[in-house]
């Protein structure tokens, strides 16, 4: 009697396989994460190639279609998502806020990455005196309101698309300076940071060239976290009329314009408000699975 062994490369076998790798595959991808990443990428489109696609000019007037309503609502694939009070077409309008405030979530994330790993670094490399003193900065930082600050500091020195990104910049920045720090002070005391010194390598080149590149995995996931909360700042300085300022639109002034028609108009407000909530749900989403994935201790 002769027993065969299933190819495989046939029958049963590699229907198991298929199941097996699709398993592995969402396994190591949930669903969520694979939705989260759909919508940033979706999310990075708008912002790249927004105005290829945008059906008309964001700042277009039309009186005489002012607050249409949109499909689903009795309105017209004219305006899909209708228009506001001024007759200006609410899906124009939502990609171009998508763009500006994620190009100034974006932007004031890396300076407060930048400024955040610097003085980290700087803390590891000095010690003493002038790390306890960097130290009483970040915990200064940490112990204030950056809101009242932010809206002191836009109401004293007025408000320009500039500014208001370098100084979103400021936000979180000390939470990065700590993680640098201890990253920084633990990579001394490991091998290869021990070796590059001994050769005489410069604390510059020991830091940018070696320890940073080792820890920049961690760092990423920071700024992934940072990242959201500097949109919901934007938009919530935004809402109070402090922050992107007319002609130009974003997704907190977007909301903030809609709050006067939300019983008469209640899709003004909404769209940019869904898009708010959905992005920084998936960017959080994506920053704990990314601290999760990096973390040694629990794999």
């Amino acid at each position: 009697m002769t027993i065969t062994t299933p190819d495989p490369r046939h029958g049963s076998a590699s229907v198991f396989t298929t199941k097996s790798r699709t398993r592995a595959f969402f396994q190591k991808y949930p669903t969520l994460i694979l939705l989260s990443i759909l919508w940033i990428v979706l999310m990075l489109a708008v912002a790249g190639l927004g105005h290829l696609v945008a059906p008309r000019d964001y700042m277009a007037m039309n009186l005489s279609a002012r607050l249409s309503e949109p499909v689903g609502m009795g309105g017209t694939w004219a305006y899909p998502l209708g228009t506001d009070e001024l007759g200006r077409d609410v899906l124009s309008r939502l990609i171009a806020s998508i763009r500006i405030s994620l190009t100034i979530a974006f932007l004031a994330t890396l300076v407060s990455a930048t400024i955040g790993v610097a003085l980290g670094f700087l803390a590891a490399f000095l010690r003493g005196r002038a790390e306890q003193a960097i130290l009483m900065v970040i915990d200064a930082q940490a112990a204030m309101p950056f809101m009242i600050i932010a809206l002191a500091v836009l109401a004293f020195l007025g408000n320009s698309l500039t500014l208001f990104t370098i100084l979103l910049g400021f936000y979180g920045w000390e939470r990065i300076a700590r993680i640098a720090r201890g990253l920084a002070i633990a990579a001394q005391d490991q091998g290869y940071a021990a070796a590059v010194r001994d050769l005489g390598a410069s604390p510059s080149r020991i830091y940018g060239l070696h320890i940073l590149p080792n820890i920049a995995s961690t760092l990423l996931v920071s700024m992934t976290l940072n990242f959201p909360e500097v949109i919901l700042l934007e938009s919530g300085l935004s809402f109070l009329g402090l922050g992107v300022q007319p002609p130009e639109t974003s997704l907190g002034a977007m909301v903030g314009y809609g709050r006067d028609y939300i019983q008469s108009a209640p899709w003004i407000m909404l769209a940019p408000a869904a898009v708010i909530v959905v992005t920084t749900l998936c960017v959080s989403l994506l920053g704990d699975w990314l601290r999760d994935l990096f973390d040694p201790t629990l794999r």
